[in-house]
Protein backbone atom coordinates (compact mmCIF):
# COMPACT_ATOMS: atom_id res chain seq x y z
CA UNK A 1 0.00 0.00 0.00
CA UNK A 2 1.22 3.31 -1.24
CA UNK A 3 0.37 6.84 0.97
CA UNK A 4 -1.12 9.97 -0.62
CA UNK A 5 2.27 11.57 -0.13
CA UNK A 6 3.59 8.79 -3.00
CA UNK A 7 0.97 9.53 -5.01
CA UNK A 8 1.12 10.83 -8.32
CA UNK A 9 -2.52 13.49 -9.23
CA UNK A 10 -3.67 11.13 -11.20
CA UNK A 11 -3.01 8.26 -8.60
CA UNK A 12 -4.25 10.79 -6.33
CA UNK A 13 -7.36 11.69 -7.61
CA UNK A 14 -8.34 8.02 -9.05
CA UNK A 15 -8.02 7.02 -5.07
CA UNK A 16 -10.05 9.46 -4.02
CA UNK A 17 -13.04 8.95 -6.33
CA UNK A 18 -12.28 5.18 -5.71
CA UNK A 19 -12.63 6.38 -1.76
CA UNK A 20 -16.11 8.00 -2.64
CA UNK A 21 -17.51 5.12 -4.44
CA UNK A 22 -16.34 3.03 -1.73
CA UNK A 23 -18.17 4.89 1.28
CA UNK A 24 -21.24 5.54 -1.19
CA UNK A 25 -21.81 1.62 -1.35
CA UNK A 26 -21.43 1.18 2.13
CA UNK A 27 -23.97 3.47 3.34
CA UNK A 28 -26.44 2.74 0.88
CA UNK A 29 -26.29 -0.68 2.71
CA UNK A 30 -26.59 0.74 6.28
CA UNK A 31 -23.12 -0.67 6.88
CA UNK A 32 -20.81 0.17 9.63
CA UNK A 33 -16.94 0.80 8.93
CA UNK A 34 -16.57 -2.31 11.66
CA UNK A 35 -19.11 -4.39 9.15
CA UNK A 36 -17.52 -3.98 5.74
CA UNK A 37 -13.80 -4.67 7.36
CA UNK A 38 -15.34 -7.58 8.88
CA UNK A 39 -16.96 -8.84 6.09
CA UNK A 40 -14.18 -8.39 3.53
CA UNK A 41 -11.04 -9.42 5.94
CA UNK A 42 -9.36 -6.22 5.60
CA UNK A 43 -8.65 -4.13 8.67
CA UNK A 44 -10.84 -1.26 10.05
CA UNK A 45 -7.61 1.01 9.44
CA UNK A 46 -7.20 -0.04 5.71
CA UNK A 47 -11.17 0.36 5.38
CA UNK A 48 -10.51 4.08 6.62
CA UNK A 49 -7.67 4.99 4.52
CA UNK A 50 -9.55 3.90 0.68
CA UNK A 51 -12.56 5.72 2.29
CA UNK A 52 -10.83 8.94 2.65
CA UNK A 53 -8.48 8.63 -0.14
CA UNK A 54 -5.24 8.22 1.59
CA UNK A 55 -3.99 5.38 0.18
CA UNK A 56 -3.37 3.76 -2.76
CA UNK A 57 -4.93 -0.16 -2.20
CA UNK A 58 -3.71 -3.13 -3.98
CA UNK A 59 -5.70 -4.78 -6.77
CA UNK A 60 -6.64 -7.83 -4.20
CA UNK A 61 -7.56 -4.98 -1.59
CA UNK A 62 -10.18 -3.65 -4.07
CA UNK A 63 -11.54 -7.01 -4.81
CA UNK A 64 -11.77 -7.83 -1.21
CA UNK A 65 -13.93 -4.82 -0.66
CA UNK A 66 -15.67 -5.18 -4.15
CA UNK A 67 -16.73 -8.91 -3.62
CA UNK A 68 -17.83 -7.84 0.48
CA UNK A 69 -20.39 -5.01 -1.29
CA UNK A 70 -21.39 -7.44 -4.19
CA UNK A 71 -20.75 -4.91 -6.88
CA UNK A 72 -17.61 -6.22 -8.46
CA UNK A 73 -14.28 -4.31 -9.20
CA UNK A 74 -15.52 -2.33 -11.91
CA UNK A 75 -18.12 -0.16 -9.44
CA UNK A 76 -15.35 0.95 -7.83
CA UNK A 77 -13.16 2.45 -10.24
CA UNK A 78 -15.38 3.21 -13.20
CA UNK A 79 -17.79 6.36 -13.11
CA UNK A 80 -21.34 5.47 -11.89
CA UNK A 81 -23.73 5.74 -14.65
CA UNK A 82 -25.77 9.13 -15.05
CA UNK A 83 -29.27 7.31 -15.01
CA UNK A 84 -28.24 3.97 -13.62
CA UNK A 85 -28.40 2.39 -16.70
CA UNK A 86 -26.25 1.92 -20.03
CA UNK A 87 -26.08 0.70 -22.59
CA UNK A 88 -22.89 1.13 -23.92
CA UNK A 89 -19.81 2.42 -22.07
CA UNK A 90 -16.67 3.94 -24.26
CA UNK A 91 -13.61 3.94 -22.48
CA UNK A 92 -10.93 6.44 -24.50
CA UNK A 93 -7.29 5.72 -24.41
CA UNK A 94 -5.59 6.53 -21.53
CA UNK A 95 -9.04 6.91 -19.66
CA UNK A 96 -8.44 3.43 -18.15
CA UNK A 97 -7.94 3.39 -14.27
CA UNK A 98 -4.55 2.18 -13.56
CA UNK A 99 -4.87 -0.40 -10.97
CA UNK A 100 -1.14 -1.82 -10.18
CA UNK A 101 2.55 0.00 -11.02
CA UNK A 102 5.14 -1.82 -11.30
CA UNK A 103 8.70 -0.95 -9.75
CA UNK A 104 10.45 -1.07 -13.13
CA UNK A 105 7.80 0.66 -14.59
CA UNK A 106 5.38 -2.36 -15.61
CA UNK A 107 1.54 -1.32 -15.29
CA UNK A 108 -1.88 -3.09 -15.20
CA UNK A 109 -4.52 -1.12 -16.51
CA UNK A 110 -8.86 -1.59 -15.93
CA UNK A 111 -10.38 -0.58 -19.15
CA UNK A 112 -13.57 -1.91 -18.85
CA UNK A 113 -16.12 -3.95 -16.99
CA UNK A 114 -19.69 -5.04 -16.64
CA UNK A 115 -21.87 -4.85 -13.35
CA UNK A 116 -22.94 -8.18 -11.37
CA UNK A 117 -23.87 -10.80 -10.83
CA UNK A 118 -22.01 -11.89 -13.71
CA UNK A 119 -18.61 -9.48 -13.82
CA UNK A 120 -16.40 -9.32 -17.23
CA UNK A 121 -12.88 -7.14 -16.98
CA UNK A 122 -10.76 -6.83 -19.33
CA UNK A 123 -7.07 -5.08 -18.54
CA UNK A 124 -4.39 -4.23 -20.63
CA UNK A 125 -1.30 -5.21 -18.61
CA UNK A 126 2.87 -4.20 -18.91
CA UNK A 127 5.26 -5.33 -17.43
CA UNK A 128 9.11 -4.70 -17.94
CA UNK A 129 12.24 -6.83 -18.19
CA UNK A 130 12.19 -9.14 -14.81
CA UNK A 131 9.08 -7.69 -13.44
CA UNK A 132 6.45 -9.83 -11.53
CA UNK A 133 3.16 -9.23 -10.13
CA UNK A 134 1.57 -11.73 -7.99
CA UNK A 135 -2.39 -12.03 -7.72
CA UNK A 136 -4.19 -13.13 -5.00
CA UNK A 137 -7.33 -15.79 -5.25
CA UNK A 138 -10.50 -15.16 -6.91
CA UNK A 139 -13.58 -15.72 -5.71
CA UNK A 140 -14.57 -19.77 -6.50
CA UNK A 141 -15.83 -20.27 -10.36
CA UNK A 142 -13.61 -17.07 -11.25
CA UNK A 143 -11.85 -17.90 -14.93
CA UNK A 144 -9.06 -15.50 -16.62
CA UNK A 145 -8.09 -15.71 -20.54
CA UNK A 146 -4.54 -13.76 -21.25
CA UNK A 147 -3.57 -13.22 -24.62
CA UNK A 148 -0.05 -12.19 -25.25
CA UNK A 149 0.18 -9.14 -27.67
CA UNK A 150 4.44 -8.72 -27.34
CA UNK A 151 6.74 -10.42 -26.00
CA UNK A 152 6.75 -13.28 -23.46
CA UNK A 153 5.51 -14.05 -20.14
CA UNK A 154 6.01 -16.90 -17.66
CA UNK A 155 2.05 -17.75 -15.90
CA UNK A 156 3.01 -19.16 -12.36
CA UNK A 157 -0.68 -21.37 -11.60
CA UNK A 158 -0.90 -23.35 -8.72
CA UNK A 159 2.54 -24.74 -8.72
CA UNK A 160 2.71 -25.04 -12.55
CA UNK A 161 4.29 -22.81 -14.90
CA UNK A 162 3.34 -21.87 -18.43
CA UNK A 163 5.60 -20.26 -21.06
CA UNK A 164 3.38 -17.86 -23.01
CA UNK A 165 4.58 -15.57 -26.23
CA UNK A 166 3.39 -13.41 -28.60
CA UNK A 167 -0.23 -13.96 -29.93
CA UNK A 168 -0.12 -17.12 -27.49
CA UNK A 169 -3.64 -17.59 -25.14
CA UNK A 170 -4.56 -18.89 -22.25
CA UNK A 171 -7.50 -19.57 -20.31
CA UNK A 172 -7.10 -20.99 -16.66
CA UNK A 173 -9.13 -21.13 -13.04
CA UNK A 174 -7.73 -18.00 -11.22
CA UNK A 175 -9.50 -19.21 -7.78
CA UNK A 176 -5.94 -19.83 -6.52
CA UNK A 177 -2.74 -18.06 -6.53
CA UNK A 178 -1.31 -17.02 -9.30
CA UNK A 179 1.36 -14.72 -11.05
CA UNK A 180 2.96 -13.17 -14.09
CA UNK A 181 6.13 -12.97 -14.91
CA UNK A 182 8.30 -11.42 -17.38
CA UNK A 183 11.79 -13.50 -17.52
CA UNK A 184 13.09 -11.42 -20.39
CA UNK A 185 15.23 -8.50 -21.45
CA UNK A 186 12.29 -6.35 -23.11
CA UNK A 187 8.91 -5.59 -22.08
CA UNK A 188 5.86 -8.01 -22.74
CA UNK A 189 2.26 -6.57 -23.13
CA UNK A 190 -0.90 -8.42 -22.54
CA UNK A 191 -4.69 -8.07 -22.64
CA UNK A 192 -6.24 -10.12 -19.61
CA UNK A 193 -10.36 -10.62 -19.06
CA UNK A 194 -11.01 -11.70 -15.81
CA UNK A 195 -15.02 -13.24 -15.27
CA UNK A 196 -16.42 -13.83 -11.78
CA UNK A 197 -19.53 -15.21 -12.10
CA UNK A 198 -21.45 -14.52 -9.46
CA UNK A 199 -20.36 -11.82 -7.76
CA UNK A 200 -22.29 -10.70 -4.23
CA UNK A 201 -23.78 -14.53 -4.33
Amino acid sequence: MHYAGAMDDATQDLAIAIGARLKHERLARGWTLDHLAATSGLSRRMVINVEQGTANPSVGTLLRLSDALGVGLPALVEPPAANGIERARVTRAGEGAMLWSGSQGGRGVLVGGTQPPAVLELWDWTLAPRERHESESHAPGTHEILHVLDGGITLELDGSLHVLDTGDAITFASDCEHAYANPHDRAARFSLAVFEPEVGA
